[in-house]
């Protein structure tokens, strides 16, 4: 089997632990900086505190520095990976060439380099590209499909990492500029006002109506849950999560269902066995409906409807009264749970105040009707018990007992002795015996459980309960020294210029600063352009956004089936137009500036 991760994201440090225990392999998380996730910052002692925490299983701690950066931020980025090296962090994931070419010089410590998805990771020749350098891992675009990533993982010998849950930017990730040509919050800086959770009307040139005040942008959530074991054998390193805003409940929830998915088809990176206390649901926590995205093909990923959670389907209304709701659900329903449902092409929403076996008393009882379908979108009972559950990670280890010491070996091979200093005969060697064993399989608060305990000599000294008790801490508090110690610390190959293959570069390469100019031309390119975000004035008909969501598909309008020749339009809700343009050669969409 195949030796894979599942990397779980954390906002901070709490999070990160809750995610450690249900399962992950390793953690992203954000600095104080420079990460994708302006609010989801975190101090070099708060990392500093998760690494400790996280290498005794084995678990990587990945660190996000994924923004471009202007000249001086550079600088302080560079700083920063220095101080991020010194606390223990596995990896940095980063967008700007100029921390690669950083690498290169040796102006960073050898700490491994991962190339965001922001990079723009959609083709095999972009993967290649990184690959020759020598990055260590390339997170891909989540828009590929099965067979675009099995092409990538086949033909690259970097570690590949892929998106499997969570939210979906509509965008291909790190070309989305329309944040901040609408309001000077750049996607690329971590500052996102997330215009694709907009309203908008799709218009053509005449004026002509075709979808009038939805959620056009707003696409589904990600599960990829049905495509684990062919991603694996595709040869996908690693797993990832999405979701450094997101709350512990979900963290938890989502990551001990992966983890519980994913070990029936691989072997793990870290170390540990979870002794979960929950049944893991990904329908009850948050999600905007599910959607495999083009895994499989295009598909309906959109939800125009909303772009709030929907939770799980219980079904359908069959009476309606003056202060309650019937329904044919078969799922228990409790008081503060949140019902969610569609009206005349709205999006409503109530809590149950009470439930008497299908009837529903809202708190406010709303305009609804008989076959409206109702969804759960907050199951109280649910987030209850993740809040109180008390999911342990431990480690196994095994202990045998000789005349004179114990050896203790845990699941990685790590292995200490520890000699008795009483030497006294046992009267009764079968009570003495009984009650080593007995002693050794308390492991109360440590990080270990005990596989099995074994007596490999007829004759063991008589040891009290208390020396029994206290060999056992210090064997098992030596056996965590001794993993620490043997920690598989990975570095980083030594980077180099290859070429990239393109000639000129434009705007889209968001190259801030020099030293990242100073990269590409090292790679035989012509800089024409540097990142959108350095210029004052959006250029008329610069494309805000490509994408591969596209509205004549969403509309029947597609062109395979549809000649279409009037121009079409987003308009948002204060007015304005942005032209559309589709490469239906490519099957994309293209949102451009008013």
């Amino acid at each position: 089997m195949r030796k894979v991760e599942l990397l779980s994201p954390a906002k901070n440090f709490e999070i990160a632990v809750a995610a450690i225990n249900s399962g992950a392999d390793a953690i992203y998380i954000g600095a104080s900086d420079f990460g994708a996730r302006v609010n989801a910052s975190n101090s070099l002692e708060s990392i500093e505190k998760l690494v400790n925490y996280a290498h005794k299983f084995y678990v990587r701690v990945h660190v996000t520095i994924n923004t471009i950066l202007n000249n001086d931020e550079l600088k302080q980025a560079i700083e920063l990976v220095k101080k991020l090296y010194s606390i223990g962090v596995d990896a940095i994931i980063v967008q700007d060439m100029g921390l690669i070419k950083a690498s290169i010089e040796g102006k960073i410590p050898p700490v491994q380099i991962h190339a965001s998805t922001q990079c723009n990771n959609r083709t095999l020749k972009k993967v290649k590209f990184f690959d020759k350098i020598g990055v260590s891992r390339v997170i891909l675009a989540r828009e590929l499909s099965l067979e675009q990533i099995d092409e990538i993982c086949n033909n690259t010998n970097c570690e590949i990492e892929t998106f499997i849950h969570g939210a979906l930017c509509v965008s291909y990730s790190g070309q989305c500029y329309m944040s901040y040509a609408n309001g000077g919050r750049s996607a690329n800086k971590g500052q996102c006002a997330q215009p694709c959770r907009k309203k908008y009307t799709l218009i053509d040139e005449d004026g002509k109506i075709y979808l009038k005040d939805k959620y056009l942008l707003s696409l589904k959530d990600f599960n990829a849950s049905e495509y684990i074991e062919k991603l694996i054998n595709s040869g996908v390193k690693s797993f990832k999560i999405e979701g450094r805003l997101k709350d512990e409940n979900y963290v938890k929830n989502v990551t001990l269902y992966y983890n519980n998915l994913i070990n029936k088809y691989a072997k793990r990176t870290s170390s540990g066995k979870v002794f979960a206390d929950f049944e893991p649901d990904v329908n009850k926590t948050f999600n905007r409906s599910y959607t495999d995205y083009f895994l499989n093909g295009r598909t309906n990923c959109y939800n125009f409807l909303t772009p709030k959670s929907m939770g799980e389907y219980i079904g359908k209304v069959t009476e309606i009264g003056k202060n309650y709701i019937e329904t044919d659900s078969k799922i228990k329903l409790n008081a503060q749970d949140g019902i969610c449902f569609e009206y005349k092409d709205e999006f409503y929403g109530f809590k149950i105040n009470k439930t008497e076996n299908n009837k529903i008393f809202p708190n406010n009882m709303p305009q609804i009707e008989i076959g409206t379908k109702l969804y759960r979108n907050y199951d109280n009972e649910f987030e209850k018990i993740l809040s109180r559950t008390k999911t342990p990670r431990n480690i196994g280890v095994k202990f045998q007992i000789f005349d004179d010491k114990i050896v203790a070996e845990d699941t990685d091979f790590n292995r200490v002795i520890t000699c008795f200093t009483n030497q006294q005969k046992a009267q009764n060697p079968d009570r003495a015996k009984d009650t080593v064993l007995k002693q050794l399989l308390k492991t109360g608060d440590s990080d270990f459980y005990v596989i099995n305990a074994e007596i490999k000599s007829d004759d063991i000294p008589f040891l009290p309960v208390s020396e029994i008790n206290k060999i056992r801490r210090l064997t098992l508090q030596n056996l965590m020294n001794e993993r620490i110690k043997n920690y598989p610390k990975l570095v980083q190959n030594p980077i180099s210029y290859a070429p990239i293959g393109i000639g000129n570069l434009d705007s889209k390469f968001n190259i801030f600063n020099d030293e990242a100019k100073s990269f590409y031309e090292n790679c035989g390119c012509e800089v024409c352009d540097k990142a959108l975000e350095s210029k004052k004035i959006i250029p008329a008909e610069f494309e805000l956004m490509r994408c591969k969501h596209c509205l004549r598909y969403a509309c029947d309008l597609c062109s395979k089936k549809v000649k279409l020749g009037k121009k079409l339009y987003l308009q948002d809700e204060q007015g304005k137009k942005y032209p559309l343009r589709f490469e239906c050669d490519k099957c994309e969409m293209v949102i451009l500036s008013p």
